[in-house]
């Protein structure tokens, strides 16, 4: 009788690319993708498969470093997909500041062959579940799918389909030089990252039906460069129809705009000359850790004419962009980390040199009474260049073309011991409440309290209902209004929810307004 259960669910599977089996040890469900089939791992509960570590593009190594995503290589056989992939190249991933180990990538794998992705979804048979796509942070160079606090299993019983994916970072992510706009069909180099990210939403819509998902309702989710991530696929013309709605937890790129090409391809033709290598075959040659050693500098997107043809604020003021609900914040004390702060008398002297006759105003929004409260605006100046002011200026911008838009602000100081004790709502601190992930916090580090489960729990919940309807609304929730420009109405997160208007609406204009725009 087993058996003919588990027969009669894998040609389920088969006619219809949807998961309705019971877990056991021995029912690891089939799923055929681009490129072969994969096998999925049942977790403890019963209630949720895992599949990780599935290839969506050809490994990016020698010829094809530096190249758009290439086709997969097919396989034969069933290929187990029951651990991540290599993270992409990068510096070893040591703690430090805030971020302790459950915020990085493990410390290997690591290597170029890196482009696979992961995705958690729901033993329970259903059609068309939502889906949402998660990119990570790292100042794009650095970060890797297989975080711990990005894990998707605690999302997939809401009924949706949790996908994240690996991208190129660093110099194999953003170099360009010219070289390698010449060998381009496209004539642009540079934004390899991004178009690995676009590869992999290209795989999700051939794909994700077979894992329950409906292939027209996805979001895009990132934090930090993941979030920056999601502002660039928001305004690529390349990322078109790929998804519906967006999450952007920290951070966008409205203001000093991404380098162009031109000045990307010079900073490529420097690092090529510092490496001794004056052919692309030199340098596809070269080891992955003398490129590194030598390109730390070079990250982050290029406007390059073809992923993105203009700046972001261009592209939006023109309309271009792909119109979806946006739901974007960010957290209270993000510039607690961005290094050292100055005595009241140098923070003014700063502000001269660098504002000039603003400086007057600056020192309005960000005062300088003391010592202590100069050190408090230096940090909260680093937070609203940095964030506050691009992804507040994003959400003006989604108000008045009339496009969906709920802003949240994260100020739950979360406690902690030490050395850990004084980095309160800090960059990055949101995640594992939004994805339900507090259980991979270190409880030695941060003793978490009841109120912060509670806490998760209806954060994670409002995330949930804004990936599947594109409202976060929902019973039992405190009412997060929609984010208009007169009103700027944004939802504290905080052991108490409260909706509330902006407090600093103010300054984060003015500041925006002293960044350079195209």
């Amino acid at each position: 009788m087993k058996q003919a259960i588990v027969a009669l669910c894998l040609t389920t599977i088969a006619l219809t690319g949807l998961l309705a089996v019971s877990p056991s040890a021995k029912d690891e469900p089939v799923v055929q993708v681009t490129g072969g089939r994969i096998t999925g791992v049942p977790n403890r509960a019963g209630d949720v498969y895992s599949y990780k570590g599935i290839p969506f593009a050809a490994p990016p190594v020698g010829v094809l470093r530096w190249k758009a995503p290439q086709p997969v290589v097919p396989w034969s056989g069933v290929r187990r997909a029951d651990a991540f992939g290599p993270s992409p190249v990068q510096g070893e991933p040591n703690p430090f500041g805030p971020w302790s180990a459950e915020y990085l990538i493990p410390k290997a794998p690591i290597s170029e062959d890196c482009l696979y992705l992961n995705v958690w979804t729901s033993t329970q048979a259903a059609r068309k579940k939502p889906v949402l796509v998660w990119i990570y942070g790292g100042g794009f160079g650095s970060g890797g799918s297989g975080v711990p606090i990005y894990d998707g299993e605690a999302t997939a019983p809401k009924g949706i389909v949790f996908v994240s994916v690996n991208y190129r970072v660093g110099p194999f992510g953003f170099f360009a030089h010219p070289e390698l706009t010449r060998e381009s069909s496209n004539q642009a180099s540079g934004n390899y990252g991004l178009m690995d990210q676009i590869a992999a939403l290209k795989w999700v819509q051939q794909n994700i039906a077979r894992f329950g998902g409906d292939p027209a309702n996805v979001t895009i989710a990132g934090q930090s460069a993941g979030s920056m991530s999601v502002n660039c696929l928001v305004a690529s013309p390349l990322a078109k129809g790929l998804f519906t709605k967006a999450i952007a937890q920290s951070g966008a790129r409205f203001a000093t705009p991404y380098p162009s090409l031109r000045e990307a391809e010079a900073d490529g033709q420097k690092t090529a000359q510092a490496l001794g290598a004056s052919t692309l075959a030199e340098l596809r040659a070269l080891p992955a850790e003398a490129l590194l050693k030598q390109s730390q500098a070079m990250r982050g997107p290029i406007i390059d004419g073809y992923v993105l043809p203009a700046s972001i604020a261009q592209l939006f003021a023109d309309r271009k962009q792909n119109p979806v609900s946006l739901l974007t914040g960010w957290n209270e004390d993000e510039g607690l980390a961005f290094g050292p702060q100055k005595s009241a008398a140098d923070y003014k002297a700063q502000l001269d040199q660098q504002y000039g006759s603003r400086a007057e105003t600056m020192l309005r929004y960000y005062p300088a009474g003391s010592d202590a409260e100069a050190a408090q605006s230096q940090r909260n100046i680093a937070r609203d260049r940095t964030f506050g002011a691009q992804n507040y200026q994003w959400a003006v911008t989604q108000a008045q073309q009339r496009l969906p838009v709920y802003v949240y602000r994260f100020t739950r100081k979360v406690p902690a011991t030490g050395e850990y004790a004084s980095y309160g709502a800090f960059h990055t601190a949101e995640v594992p409440y939004a994805y339900d992930n507090l259980r991979f916090i270190d409880k030695q580090l941060r003793p978490l309290r009841p109120a912060d489960d509670q806490l998760a729990r209806a954060i994670a919940t409002y995330w949930a209902n804004f990936i599947k309807t594109g409202n976060p609304n929902g019973s039992g929730l405190p009412h997060w209004p929609a984010f208009s420009a007169p009103n700027d109405s944004i939802m504290q997160l905080d052991t108490v929810i409260r909706a509330r208007p902006l407090p600093d609406r103010a300054a984060l204009t003015f500041l925006f307004s002293t960044l350079r725009t195209p």
